[in-house]
């Protein structure tokens, strides 16, 4: 069902823009941490990111665009997880180690909020970068499943899971399996897929955008300069930056 009859109750962006400039603070005070909260500043980010997108797309597509994206990608991510971690498909087989927090079907309660908070903004980049239905839903995905080469990566080093069979892996990006990122981009297709046809049409939106454009420049400086990475700082800024630098352009040229 698509829920384009549902008004937006939110007209002013400014909830949006507070809750995006405390997701992009949480993320900057996190390497000023001591490693012992590092943890919880994780997942504060992500449940401040979580609440700046549900609150973004409730102000472009009403209520029940909110509880689209929650069931949708919120939904659809939980689900792929507690697939994934009981038949390693289609990520590969891998394990929690316990540290993010409650959990749901094995997998913890923060994951689903993390799928959830990037496919608003990713659908709103390939909503920016195509026309057609097919097109957008391909960009979005590839917006959506290129975010992964620095977030596995980051989580992996962090301690928060592990892959059980971490060969082959993607150049420079060792311990992590080529089919994780196969299987993140078939998830990326059926949740942006669904999540744009159950909210339908919209404008753009800058707060996502900002959200979006947020995570892939700090990714790259992060893992350069905070965490160590360089081989995924390369990988990601290309893989990624191949939808977030044309998407900026695009936004530049309109602003």
């Amino acid at each position: 069902m698509v829920v384009t009859t549902s008004r937006p109750v939110l007209r002013s962006t400014a909830p949006s823009w507070i809750l995006v400039g405390a997701a992009v603070l949480v993320q900057i005070v996190y390497p000023l941490m001591p490693a012992s909260l590092t943890t919880a500043v994780t997942v504060s980010s992500v449940v401040v990111f979580f609440l700046a997108s549900l609150v973004d797309v409730v102000r472009v597509h009403g209520v029940r665009g909110g509880v689209g994206l929650v069931g949708v990608a919120g939904g659809g991510g939980l689900v792929a997880e507690a697939v994934g971690l009981a038949t390693g498909l289609p990520f590969g087989p891998y394990v929690y180690t316990g540290t993010l927090g409650p959990e749901l079907l094995g997998v913890p309660v923060v994951v689903p909020l993390a799928w959830a908070m990037m496919a608003w903004p990713a659908l709103v980049v390939g909503r920016a970068l195509a026309v057609r239905g097919g097109a957008v839903v391909a960009v979005g995905a590839v917006a959506l499943a290129t975010w992964d080469l620095f977030l596995d990566p980051q989580m992996v080093a962090a301690g928060h899971w592990v892959w059980l069979a971490p060969s082959p892996s993607l150049p420079l990006v060792p311990g992590i399996p080529l089919t994780n990122f196969v299987g993140w981009l078939v998830v990326a297709v059926l949740v942006i897929g669904a999540l744009h046809r159950v909210l339908g049409p919209g404008p753009g939106s800058g707060p996502a955008s900002a959200l979006y454009l947020w995570v892939y420049a700090s990714s790259v400086l992060a893992h350069l300069a905070v965490f160590g990475l360089p081989g995924s700082a390369l990988v990601g800024g290309l893989g990624m930056g191949a939808v977030a630098i044309p998407f900026a352009c695009v936004r530049l040229r309109r602003s």
